[in-house]
């Protein structure tokens, strides 16, 4: 006896997948920095010393004077001979106002008047101490420095940053196949048989 059967024959379905994968790249230019720096201002202000050395004394202590100094020197010895001049005359005259109290006073006028003093003589050519005058000013410096900041300027650089993503492409491999066969299968009426 042949019993019916059904066959089923079935294939499954496949998927496929295809992925690309994300990729990145990151770049990161230098940063630019550029510094300044400004001179320093420096300003000097300098007064010159100043050495000043007098030797007038000195010279007229060696005799070595100049004409106007002679002339004054002149003019004041005569000034002062002619006011000796004038003191002596005066004396003399009291003195022989009062000729009666005795004391011999025409010999002693006499021999005054007829006598000289004599000459004193000293070595006239060496200067004296501390003659030549020295005055020295010394010199005087400012300095004034104005110092200037450095000027700094920093440019930063952004990263340049690549994404390309990534992708995924699904699609059907294989598709899902049924296959159903009959074997001894029959259709069966009254009084008859039909096989399928």
């Amino acid at each position: 006896m042949k019993l019916p059967q059904v066959r089923l024959e079935s294939q499954m379905a496949q998927i496929q997948i295809q992925l690309t994968s994300a990729s990145q790249t990151t770049q990161q230019p230098n940063t630019t920095q550029t510094i300044r720096q400004p001179e320093a201002e420096i300003r000097i202000e300098k007064t010159p010393s100043k050495l000043t050395i007098d030797q007038t004394q000195a010279w007229n202590d060696m005799d070595l004077k100049s004409v106007k100094k002679r002339i004054e020197d002149a003019a004041q010895l005569g000034k002062q001979k002619v006011m000796e001049g004038v003191a002596r005359r005066v004396r003399q005259g009291e003195e022989l106002m009062e000729i009666e109290n005795g004391g011999n006073v025409l010999q002693r006028q006499a021999s005054e008047n007829g006598h000289r003093p004599e000459k004193q003589f000293n070595i006239g050519w060496i200067p004296s101490h501390f003659s030549v005058r020295i005055d020295y000013q010394p010199s005087k410096v400012n300095i004034n420095v104005k110092t200037q900041q450095p000027i700094i300027e920093n440019r930063a650089s952004k990263p340049i940053i690549n994404y390309q993503p990534g992708s995924i492409e699904t699609s059907l491999k294989q598709q899902a196949n049924l296959e159903i066969d009959f074997e001894n299968l029959a259709f069966r009426g009254p009084n008859f048989e039909m096989p399928l």
